[in-house]
C-alpha cells in the first residue's frame, strides 16, 4: 500500500518528498557514495559539480563522458538489485522511471537509503528538478546558473529557427532500439520530449498508429511516411550504415525518408529529457532537419 501511495503523489510533492531514508538523515552537501538510476539525474549531478560522488549508474546514463567510466547496475527498466546493493551506496537516486517492480522493494529491504526526484519531461519540470537537486546538494547558485543556461539556450534556438523563415514543415519520426525489449520501436507520436523537440526545431511529428513499443508495425511506419527519420545512436550504430538501417528496420524503405536517404543519427539522451544543453541540441536538430536553410543563415 505504501508503494501505491508513493507513485500516486502529484509531481510537485513527489519531487520534494518522495523517497525513503529510514532513520538516517542524508546530508547532500557532504561527499558520499551515490548510485544513480536515471540518466537525467546523472547529467544534472555532474553539471552541479557533484559527479565525484557517483559510484555507479544505469546503462542509459551516457552523458557526460565521465559517466561512461562508472560501473553500471543494469538498464534503468531492467535493473539488478544485487548489483545496486553490492556498490554499498550511501544513497540511491532515481526519477520513478525504473524497473522491474521488485527493484525498489529489494533495495529498500536491504536497508539502502533511496530518494526519488521528479522527471524532466518539460522545460519547466527540468528547471524545477535542477533547483531541487541544487537545494539537496547545497549547490543552489550552480543550479540557478544552469536554469539560466537552459532558458538562454531555448531562446537562442527560437531565434535561430525564426531567422531561417521555414515555410514547409517536415514530418519527422524518431526510431529507437529499446534495450529492454530488444527491438526497434517508434519513440515519437506520444507527445513526449522527442515530439516537443521536433516542434521546437520547426518540424512536426509524423502520425504513427502502430502498436508502440511492444511491436513495430512496418505498415504503420509506411503510412506515417515521415520525410526524415531520426535514429537514436545505439539503434543506428548496431545496423552499421544508413543503407542497412533503411533496408532492415521495418517499413523504413517504404517512406520518403528511406527513399531519399534522410536518416539522421541523434543521441538518445538528447531527445528524452530537457536540460541545460537542450537549446544546443535543438539547434543541432534544426541543422540536421533543414541543412540548406541552416547554411543560408550562417
Amino acid at each position: 500500500m505504501k508503494k501505491i501511495i508513493l507513485f500516486a503523489l502529484p509531481l510537485a510533492l513527489l519531487v520534494i518528498s518522495c523517497g525513503r531514508f529510514g532513520n538516517k538523515e542524508i546530508d547532500g552537501t557532504k561527499d558520499m557514495r551515490i548510485v544513480c538510476l536515471s540518466k537525467q539525474l546523472t547529467e544534472y549531478v555532474f553539471a552541479l559539480g557533484k559527479g565525484h560522488d557517483l559510484v555507479a549508474v544505469d546503462l542509459s546514463s551516457t552523458y557526460p563522458d565521465s559517466a561512461k567510466l562508472l560501473k553500471t547496475v543494469g538498464y534503468h527498466r531492467a535493473l539488478s538489485p544485487e548489483s545496486i546493493i553490492a556498490m554499498n551506496p550511501d544513497l540511491v537516486i532515481h526519477s520513478n522511471d525504473i524497473g522491474p517492480e521488485n527493484v525498489l522493494p529489494q533495495i529498500t529491504k536491504a536497508g539502502l537509503n533511496i530518494h526519488a526526484f521528479g522527471g524532466a519531461n518539460t522545460i519547466d519540470s527540468a528547471k524545477l528538478l535542477l533547483k531541487e537537486l541544487g537545494k539537496f546538494f547545497g549547490e543552489d547558485k550552480a543550479a540557478d546558473s544552469l536554469v539560466k543556461k537552459l532558458d538562454a539556450g531555448i531562446a537562442k534556438a527560437g531565434d535561430t529557427l525564426k531567422a531561417m523563415n521555414i515555410k514547409d514543415s517536415l514530418k519527422v519520426m524518431i526510431i529507437h532500439f529499446g534495450l529492454r525489449n530488444n527491438n526497434y520501436f517508434v519513440m515519437s507520436g506520444r507527445n513526449g520530449v522527442g515530439d516537443k523537440m521536433i516542434r521546437l526545431a520547426g518540424a512536426s511529428p509524423a502520425t504513427y498508429n502502430g502498436k508502440g513499443a511492444r511491436e513495430m508495425s512496418a505498415e504503420a511506419v509506411a503510412l506515417a511516411n515521415p520525410d526524415i527519420i531520426i535514429a537514436t545512436d545505439f539503434g543506428y550504430d548496431r545496423m552499421g550504415s544508413m543503407d542497412k538501417f533503411i533496408s532492415d528496420v521495418p517499413g523504413v524503405s517504404l517512406t520518403n525518408a528511406g527513399k531519399n536517404k534522410r536518416i539522421v543519427r541523434f543521441e538518445e539522451h538528447d531527445l528524452i529529457y530537457f536540460g541545460p544543453r537542450s537549446g544546443d541540441n535543438i539547434i543541432k536538430l534544426i541543422s540536421l532537419l533543414y541543412p540548406a536553410a541552416s547554411v543560408k543563415t550562417k
